[in-house]
């Protein structure tokens, strides 16, 4: 059962959250309908304040949760696993809310056939697209050899081997039509601000971050103090897909996974 001090503090980031100023224990009260009086509420404050749980600016103003605090309150929140997903609301209330949204779609296709054009280039046919590349005899031999192979295991054996054409070709096509970012301007507010080098930013931008990043939450890991990272599997429009969510800790991302989720 959650005790008087816990209950104040998870409403306390409530409270902050959806306002973003400074909570008074009068109004905290008020907002909620507390029973506990402000001066009980103060005492509270104070021994959270001790914790390092909440701050105050000056002796006459409210508090604030602290980094440490939203961390713990999200940590406690978003261990939670999601299903089917509206992308639609995805996009909307990326802006809405001031998110940053990586979506990177699984994709299983696999190599079906490669049709040789007159020893000048390969038509290699996947399961829903193909590409063009330059004709050889070792590179026509080398992929008849994958035939049936997943396009994932192609690109990983291409590298490694040296068929960059290959590579590159599929990598593009797949970024383009698997991988997207809804409201990458506030993630690029963020890069700016904190001086993010172009290597990081890459890793974002590129979608590789989200192919390394388990299901989970991301702290100083990878982002600033003040930032969360959550990764997420889930199912959007029928395929399996992977959500990594950007912001502020102080974002309000219980009000975002209930109206992105489709029951």
């Amino acid at each position: 059962m959650i005790n008087k001090k816990e209950f104040l503090l998870e409403s306390i980031i409530k409270a902050y959250i959806e306002h973003l100023e400074p909570i008074g224990s009068s109004q905290l009260k008020s907002m909620y309908d507390i029973t506990y009086s402000p001066a009980t509420i103060r005492g509270y404050f104070k021994k959270l304040g001790d914790e390092g749980f909440l701050a105050q600016e000056h002796v006459s103003s409210g508090r604030t949760p602290t980094t440490e605090a939203l961390k713990q309150y999200w940590q406690s929140k978003l261990d939670f696993k999601l299903s089917l997903i509206d992308i639609q609301a995805v996009e909307n209330l990326a802006q809405k809310i001031g998110l940053t949204v990586f979506v990177k779609k699984e994709t299983s296709d696999v190599l079906q056939q490669i049709i040789e054009v007159e020893k000048k280039y390969m038509i290699l046919e996947f399961s829903t697209f193909p590409i063009i590349v330059k004709y050889s005899d070792a590179l026509y031999r080398f992929l008849s050899e994958m035939i049936g192979f997943e396009i994932v295991h192609i690109m990983n054996i291409s590298k490694q081997v040296g068929a960059y054409e290959i590579y590159e070709k599929v990598n593009t096509f797949l970024q383009s039509r698997d991988f997207h970012i809804y409201n990458i301007k506030e993630f690029l507010s963020l890069c700016l601000h904190y001086n993010f080098d172009d290597a990081s930013i890459n890793l974002f931008l590129s979608g590789k971050i989200v192919e390394k990043c388990n299901e989970g939450l991301y702290f100083e890991e990878l982002f600033p103090s003040e930032y969360i990272g959550i990764a997420h599997n889930c199912i959007i429009q029928g395929n399996e897909s992977k959500l990594f969510v950007v912001g502020e800790l102080s974002k309000d991302y219980e009000y975002f996974y209930n109206q992105i989720s489709i029951v």
